[in-house]
């Protein structure tokens, strides 16, 4: 792929369709809220929106439990609506990228309930039924990720099925070649409308082991984790016939121009470069949680960017996260100082960014009151803190009621902080972390130094994150002081430069010597040689 395509230079910016913009106030987002936001996401920089689950659900696990996967559920509006955004996002210059989600449907999806409804139905083998243990017991150890285990009874078949994640969404089977068939058949119908990629949910879950065998247990295991963690998941998950699959899903993206397919991979970086397919021809961008995950240390964030650049394969275009709608948001984790070096690094390293709406407002953690909670994680797990609402809280729009989210009652609370952090204020802010966010974008934009150049890294010792960013005769050195105390840096050396950018707001452009001094949580881009 060429330097030029859109999603290498590009910036996804990922919308929770329930907590972005609700247009009806019924309290939840959806898809005509998102319409009458396109201009600010066009002001602000966005290449392409990212939308979680819209599909008809009963809303088990809000959305992520499909029951018709070619129709939009009526909380987020219509088909009619949905052709609407992407034809007004496209004449803005946005492209939109859908989720899908194929490992599992809804129990309610017509397809399980066939499955379900006797052993001898021709959509019996089209999701994952085994006989119980001689004892009754499920068929093997596997524990869902949400807990508890991931066979779920079938009193009137009498077999098991099973659920990766909540027993109402029962997995499908992907060696069944009638399956994979009619799952590519709904990426078809979407690409027809125009649609231009697919984050595709847990892909690395699709195929799981033949023989169904035990997963072996977790000797690292401690009381106060998610009880998925009790056992390794060496063969529920990430088997070697997945890349089959990944390999014909981007089989059928390539019948059309220029579409994306992203995976989401929750694995080491070794195994997750192995979806970039043989020959480049699997996932073109398999989801690097990395920065999620790594301790926010200069140096350990260094060596990963370090292993992950040798990993990936020749070719391979790399992609970096901060968060999303499942994990704790970058300002609830380092703090609203850090959060402004966290998106200097996010749009400064190479690869494709993905934002998550709100972080460029700075929402932080938001605190939900037991009676409020919504997701079924917490409510099954309970006091382990696995709660994903956090971090789907609405989007604070202006200092009106609700935000200027909904005219109704949210879904979800709002940060308490609404009236202080919302993007109506701080986009007349020159010193806001959403100014910074903007600025950042258009750097980005102006400077293929940026987009598209090499990285390497420039050698460093305590909490100072540097590396140059070159493309052509541009060298542009991006500095990060990961600390709280300010930080001296030498330039390389004979390099002067000038300073293009803090991310404090009190630091204007200036000339830069031998070497360079950080404040405490700052982070610069300097251009060398100017």
């Amino acid at each position: 792929m060429p330097e030029t395509t859109w999603w290498k230079r590009g910036i996804v910016y990922q919308i929770y369709p329930r907590s972005f913009q609700d247009s009806n106030g019924d309290g939840i987002g959806d898809l005509n809220g998102i319409r009458q936001r396109l201009d600010y996401l066009a002001w602000l920089g966005a290449d392409a929106i990212w939308i979680s689950p819209i599909y008809p659900s009963p809303m088990a696990d809000f959305g992520y439990d499909v029951a018709d996967y070619c129709g939009i559920d009526p909380i987020f509006g219509t088909l009619e609506d949905f052709d609407r955004l992407i034809e007004e996002a496209h004449a803005r210059g946005l492209k939109l990228i859908l989720d899908f989600v194929p490992n599992h449907t809804s129990d309610q999806h017509p397809w399980f309930q066939e499955s379900r409804s006797s052993r001898t139905n021709p959509k019996r083998d089209w999701y994952i039924w085994r006989d119980a243990k001689l004892d009754g017991s499920p068929p093997n150890n596997w524990i869902s990720n949400f807990g508890g285990s991931a066979w779920e009874w079938d009193e009137a078949t009498a077999q098991y099925y099973y659920h990766a994640f909540l027993k109402e969404q029962p997995d499908l089977n992907w060696r069944n070649a009638e399956v994979r068939r009619a799952m590519y058949d709904a990426l078809r119908f979407w690409l027809d409308r125009g649609v231009d990629g697919f984050r595709v949910d847990v892909i690395w879950h699709l195929i799981k082991d033949a023989e169904f065998r035990d997963n072996p247990p977790n000797p690292a295991f401690q009381a106060s984790q998610a009880e998925i963690n009790r056992f390794i998941q060496v063969y529920s998950a990430d088997q070697p016939e997945v890349h089959e699959v990944v390999g014909e899903m981007r089989g059928v993206l390539e019948e059309y121009r220029e579409r994306v397919l992203i995976g989401e991979i929750y694995l080491p970086l070794e195994r997750l470069v192995t979806y970039y397919g043989k020959d480049l021809s699997g996932a073109h961008l398999p989801f690097n949680f990395q920065l999620i995950q790594t301790a926010w240390n200069a140096q350990k964030i260094a060596a990963l960017i370090n292993e992950y650049e040798a990993a990936l394969p020749e070719g391979g275009w790399p992609n970096w996260v901060l968060g999303n709608h499942d994990q704790p948001r970058i300002g609830a984790r380092i703090g609203p100082q850090q959060a402004r070096v966290a998106a200097m690094l996010l749009l400064t390293l190479r690869g494709t960014p993905t934002m998550y709406y709100g972080d460029e407002i700075g929402i932080g953690k938001v605190e939900i009151p037991p009676e409020a909670a919504q997701d079924p994680w917490e409510r099954n797990e309970p006091g382990l803190g696995l709660g994903r609402d956090p971090e789907r809280t609405p989007m604070h729009w202006d200092g009106s009621a609700q935000g200027g989210f909904t005219s109704g009652k949210p879904w979800l609370p709002l940060d308490p902080h609404f009236r202080s952090r919302h993007a109506e204020g701080l986009r007349n802010d020159t010193g806001s972390i959403l100014t910074l966010y903007r600025r950042l974008i258009e750097l980005r934009r102006q400077h293929p130094a940026l987009s598209v150049g090499a990285y390497a890294q420039v050698k460093t010792e305590g909490d100072i994150l540097a590396y140059e960013r070159q493309h052509g005769s541009e060298r542009l050195l991006v500095a990060l002081n990961l600390g709280h105390e300010p930080q001296t840096l030498p330039l390389p050396a004979g390099a002067s430069g000038r300073l293009m950018l803090s991310t404090l707001p009190d630091r204007n452009e200036e000339p830069i010597g031998a070497q360079v001094v950080l404040r405490a949580d700052e982070g610069i881009i300097i251009a060398l040689g100017v």
